[in-house]
Parts: structure tokens; C-alpha cells; sequence
């Protein structure tokens, strides 16, 4: 995990206009999401290991996930770059729900914090200066 410098730290946005901005660049609402907290995910490579995460806390309303306008204003962390490598083939480790066929088939990171290039690090870069851009539109200091 590599922190990057952003002028979205400590900014405030509203959710709903800031999430559908940034998903005109491929963000989304990653999968660790609360009503009190959360991030903006966006995958930099293909296999999708390597991310671009827009941390933030909630500072008024509550998150929801499925609402598409909400009375939401969140605060940015410090935006960093991740590598997430994963394990090849099925999982040995997969066990079944209950009775029937449901089976958990997502392993977990072989390695959730591999290491990063300088590549990785300036593309990530790129896709920040340009959401920071974009996002200044959706400002509510």
C-alpha cells in the first residue's frame, strides 16, 4: 500500500454527486463499506489486483449502498494505491452453506499488500489528479 498526496483529503462531498462522478472513471463503492464509512475503488490493471482507493468517513446522513439519492456528505482520507495478489485455480479451502449447492468460492489474497511498481504508483496518479478534478465540481466545502 502506497499513500498518495491528494487535494480531496479532508474534503467534504455530497455521496450520491461525487459517486456518480466518479463512476464515469470506473470507480465504485467498494465491498468494505458501512453506514459510517467506506471507499471508492478503482481497479489499474486488467487482472484487477492492482487499486486506486478513495477512503472516507460519513459526516452526515447514512451510507446506503442501493439508495441512488441520498442525504449523504462524506470526508476523504488519504487516497493510496494497493496490489491484491491472488491464488491461481480453485480454492482447496472452499466449504459449503448450509445444505445444497452453495459453495464460497472467493478465496482471500494470497498477498492483500504485494508489492507495487513505480508504474503502478504514477498510473494511480493520473486517475487521482483527474477524480480530484473532477470532483472539485462536486465540492461542498
Amino acid at each position: 500500500m502506497i499513500p498518495l498526496t491528494s487535494q480531496l483529503e479532508g474534503r467534504t462531498i455530497d455521496f450520491s454527486a461525487g459517486r456518480r462522478e466518479l463512476e464515469t472513471l470506473g470507480f465504485v463503492l467498494g465491498g468494505n463499506w458501512d453506514y459510517d464509512h467506506g471507499s471508492l475503488d478503482r481497479p489499474l490493471d486488467e487482472k484487477r489486483q492492482v487499486w486506486l482507493r478513495l477512503p472516507f468517513d460519513v459526516v452526515s446522513g447514512k451510507l446506503d449502498a442501493e439508495a441512488e439519492a441520498q442525504d449523504t456528505e462524506i470526508r476523504f482520507g488519504t487516497p493510496y494505491v494497493l496490489r491484491h495478489v491472488y491464488e491461481e485455480g480453485l480454492d482447496e479451502d472452499a466449504v459449503p452453506f448450509g445444505s445444497g449447492g452453495v459453495l464460497d468460492q472467493f478465496q482471500d489474497p494470497a498477498d492483500p499488500d504485494a508489492p507495487l511498481s513505480a508504474h503502478w504508483r504514477e498510473m494511480a496518479e493520473i486517475v487521482l489528479r483527474e477524480a480530484e478534478r473532477r470532483l472539485g465540481r462536486a465540492t461542498a466545502e
